[in-house]
């Protein structure tokens, strides 16, 4: 495990700062929209404007990918995120902001879909989901470390954004100077949800289900924290909680996912998210304790259930495939953070803060009780595709061309794929 761990430190520290300054934007953005005056409503379009940019990205970065490779592109993007929060400071319009949240959305679902694609090239189907929930359980201690940030200043001044963009800037650092054997980039870009579908039901529908849960809390779990009456600190604990609850789950969940079906362990998640949420709906306004240990629960699967589709679906994808099975994750988990705001945040200005647990409770249903089905409908070695383990490279002239080689279909032996052609329950 630690041997994988090797090519891709300067691509995790770059990830942990990146993700301090996510946890200080993602707090301190709506903490400043209430404070402003505008409503759950209002807040949920500019959290659109996030979702769209955020969808979009998964489109078009693999495009500049392709034209210039995963390290110029990871730096454009994070400089985009320094840009995006300190327009937000600049300009305090909500139609302004919707627009700058877009940009930011934009930004950080490429710069997700390269980390991922990039660590899809050093893993294998035996350590995938150990070495994703490594990669979640960092992004989880930046998320936390910079929700902490909030209340050393004041949201009401620019302080705190001027401090987002700097830790941005400073994110793009040890991957723009690394060392380290870099991916190949793509020779093509395709995006085909359809296949990608029929290769994995249960990673396209749980992707958009993840997509609407995180979607939900991500931009709507401050707004529950001011409206319930929480202080900022308290707020920030409360937050923390989830993460916490996320990254003490991460690693028993990844190993559980890489020795038993990853559907079993799906269900299991749904389960959990299902009654912590219910009981974070009836006991929201209660004594903040209570609330930060059952925020933990729900914390506990709210994320990780997106690594585990990820790895299901790479489970069944050749080597060359990784950055487009990334790109089309992407584009199901973005339209469904698309649904997360524009559901809960009408319903929470009806029925009060709590009823965004309730919202949540039934999309981790619905998760949980798909990939039952599928599990009664699919065998779980079906579509499955064998893969040698990633062969660090030594940075040289040939060292490109050694590594398109590598992505070849003739690098997997034959007798390491399955046959491919369309199993008996897929005919019509």
């Amino acid at each position: 495990m630690l041997a994988s761990l090797v090519p891709i430190l300067s691509l995790m520290l770059s990830t942990l700062l990146m993700m301090v300054a996510f946890g200080l934007q993602s707090y301190v953005v709506p903490v400043r929209a209430v404070a402003e005056g505008w409503s759950t409503q209002t807040i949920s379009m500019i959290a659109t404007g996030y979702t769209i940019g955020f969808t979009l990205s998964c489109i078009v970065t693999p495009k500049f990918v392709l034209l210039v490779g995963h390290v110029r592109v990871f730096v454009a993007l994070t400089t985009m995120l320094a840009i995006a929060i300190l327009l937000c400071a600049l300009v305090v319009d909500w139609p302004a902001w919707m627009l700058f949240r877009a940009i930011s959305g934009f930004a950080i679902s490429g710069s997700y879909l390269i980390i991922e694609s990039w660590l899809n090239e050093k893993v294998t189907n035996d350590n995938r989901g150990s070495v994703f929930s490594i990669y979640l359980i960092t992004t989880m201690v930046g998320t936390i470390g910079g929700q902490y940030l909030v209340p050393l200043g004041d949201p009401s001044n620019t302080t705190l954004f001027i401090l987002c963009g700097i830790i941005f800037s400073v994110a793009l650092l040890p991957t723009a100077l690394t060392s380290s054997p870099l991916p190949a980039a793509p020779t093509q870009v395709r995006f085909n949800v359809p296949t990608l579908y029929r290769r994995s039901p249960v990673a396209v529908v749980g992707a958009f289900l993840a997509g609407a849960l995180s979607g939900a809390w991500l931009n709507l779990g401050g707004v529950f924290t001011q409206r319930s009456g929480l202080t900022t600190a308290e707020g920030a604990t409360l937050l923390a909680s989830v993460l916490i609850g996320s990254s003490l789950s991460q690693i028993p969940i990844g190993r559980a996912s890489d020795r038993m079906d990853r559907r079993l362990v799906m269900v299991a998640c749904g389960a959990v998210g299902t009654v912590s949420c219910l009981v974070m709906a009836l006991v929201a306004g209660g004594p903040p304790v209570l609330l930060y240990i059952v925020a933990a629960c729900v914390g506990s699967v709210i994320f990780p259930i997106y690594a585990l589709n990820v790895a299901h679906a790479n489970d069944r994808a050749q080597p060359d495939e990784y950055v487009e099975v990334s790109s089309g994750m992407m584009i199901v988990y973005g339209v469904g953070t698309i649904s997360g705001p524009i559901m809960v945040g009408p319903i929470m200005d009806r029925f009060g803060p709590g009823s965004l647990f309730a919202v949540l409770a039934v999309y981790f249903l619905l998760y949980g009780a798909y990939a039952a089905w599928r599990i009664r409908r699919r065998e779980e070695n079906d579509g499955l595709v064998a893969k040698t383990d990633f062969q660090a490279m030594a940075a040289q002239p040939l060292a490109a061309d050694a590594a398109a080689a590598a992505l070849q279909p003739d690098a997997v032996p034959e007798e390491l794929v399955e046959d491919t052609t369309t199993p008996e329950w897929r005919q019509p």
